[in-house]
């Protein structure tokens, strides 16, 4: 039976940045350096493929330190935590290891420099995704304040109008927050901004992608979980840019062959928590089925890398 021809372009940069691939290192790392169990407070990522292998190495993901044993290792996730998870840590005389994004921890240092500096924060993120929990928590109750849309910006309540500045989550859509931080500006024409932009090169340069391929494909198939934010926003962003039919799938068994049926351009791409093989898997998929040519849409080359921390290159 001869198989229909489709095109399909792959986007890049897609998948892992350097902040995830730090943060599954250093589970690895410690894992091996103190044995199993070590503990990880929230999934290291949010990717299910990528938990489930770290967990069949020894990791155990609980959603509380309450729920770790004060003798093993703890590892706080890549979206970073309140600070009085750490402090909680060292008061029970804890194991821990930091695996904050430096990218969200450059985000906690800078809200601290603008709390000493007397200023209130307007934070743009999603409430209740851990990265938001985790950068709100770096200051006391009050002094972050949470905007979702440019519409939340008008009912606003604020301390001191000429006293504010603005942090971002480092994983949201550049587009819809260039709209919420105009909606600031007009409203809090003082309000200081950040020194450089706190959405991450990774998520600015997957959605960049993204946005290259969405005007010449049919269908877009963005491989991520559901719960990752970074992903969710390449699905919207295919969207806005021109393509009608864009689904979100954490493994080739979750495509719907039947939206496919007839398209002739096919766009796959990844969530920055994704890992190469997943994308692999998929294009393996599309070859079961289609006689299919490949083309690389690249809009950006990576070669950002971070160290991991000090306590997990030193000896046991």
């Amino acid at each position: 039976m001869t198989k229909p021809k489709l095109k399909l372009y792959l986007a890049a940069p897609r998948g892992f940045c350097a902040g995830v691939d730090r943060a599954i290192k250093i589970v690895e790392m410690a894992i091996e350096k103190w044995g199993a169990p070590v503990y990880v407070r929230h999934e290291i990522v949010h990717n299910k493929f990528v938990v489930d292998g770290l967990r069949d190495k020894g990791a155990v993901f609980v959603e509380s330190l309450e729920d770790c044993p004060s003798d093993r290792p703890v590892i706080f996730s890549a979206h970073g935590v309140p600070k009085a998870v750490p402090a909680a840590a060292q008061a029970r005389q804890m194991v821990f290891v930091d695996a904050t994004c430096p990218l969200v921890s450059k985000v906690h240092i800078e809200a601290e420099r603008h709390y000493q500096s007397g200023l209130q924060m307007v934070m743009i993120g999603h409430a209740g995704h851990p990265e938001t929990v985790g950068t709100m928590g770096q200051l006391p109750d009050g002094e972050v304040l949470l905007v979702e849309t440019a519409d939340d910006v008008a009912t606003l309540q604020v301390r001191d109008p000429e006293r504010l500045a603005y942090i971002t989550q480092t994983t949201l859509s550049v587009d819809d927050t260039a709209g919420i931080v105009a909606a600031l500006k007009a409203r809090f024409p003082t309000i200081v901004c950040p020194h450089k932009e706190d959405i991450c090169y990774a998520t600015t340069n997957r959605q960049a992608a993204v946005k290259a391929i969405a005007p010449q494909i049919d269908a877009l198939l963005v491989i991520g979980a559901p719960n990752s934010s970074n992903s969710k926003r390449l699905v919207e962003v295919g969207r806005a840019a021109g393509c009608d039919y864009a689904q979100l799938v954490q493994r080739a068994t979750d495509i719907d062959w039947r939206a496919l049926d007839g398209v002739g351009t096919v766009g796959i791409t990844a969530g920055a928590s994704a890992p190469e093989v997943l994308v692999n898997e998929v294009i393996d998929a599309f070859h079961d089925r289609y006689d299919f040519e490949t083309e690389i849409v690249e809009t950006a080359q990576e070669n950002v890398e971070f160290k991991v921390p000090r306590v997990l290159r030193a000896p046991a």
